[in-house]
């Protein structure tokens, strides 16, 4: 892993609270002049510790009411199989994030819909559709309590 030092972790926590803060507003935070702090965070990004900027939407302001934690348990789990999984799901819009376990579990997956009736049309017509596909449980969140972004860094 490649080392950065206090300040550019400085940087890197001003930034995953709010990514729209110039190099001006950053660097009046932490006491320095501009310049160095931009070419600290234009290192950062080319180092790969910031992949991107994005802009986290209001799900429920978007009518996206609905949100369902997937368990998938593969039939088949020679490479092969797993990599046209990985492949049909990247494919899936609804599915927001997708992680391969170990466990009792295969897959993870996080779905956001509008409704149950569009979570049981998406998992009838698109998730239903992927063969390799041995035991699906659902879960639907009642309340969600925390959902961060940010790092302990």
């Amino acid at each position: 892993m490649e080392t950065i030092d206090e300040i550019d972790l400085k940087i890197l926590r001003i930034l995953q609270v709010d990514a729209k803060r110039t190099a001006k507003e950053i660097a009046e935070s932490l006491h320095m002049t501009t310049s160095p702090v931009y070419e600290r965070i234009k290192r950062l990004e080319k180092r790969g510790f910031i992949k991107k900027y994005v802009a986290l939407l209001n799900k429920k302001q978007l009518g996206k009411h609905v949100s369902a934690i997937c368990m998938v348990s593969l039939r088949y789990h020679n490479e092969g199989f797993i990599d046209t999984f990985e492949k049909q799901i990247k494919e899936l819009k609804e599915v927001q994030e997708c992680y391969h376990m170990a466990g009792k579990v295969d897959f993870f997956l996080k779905i956001h819909l509008k409704s149950l009736e569009g979570y049981h049309e998406f998992v009838r017509t698109k998730l239903s559709k992927i063969d390799n596909i041995g035991v699906l449980e659902s879960y639907f969140v009642l309340k969600e309590i925390s959902n961060g972004t940010e790092f302990d860094i």
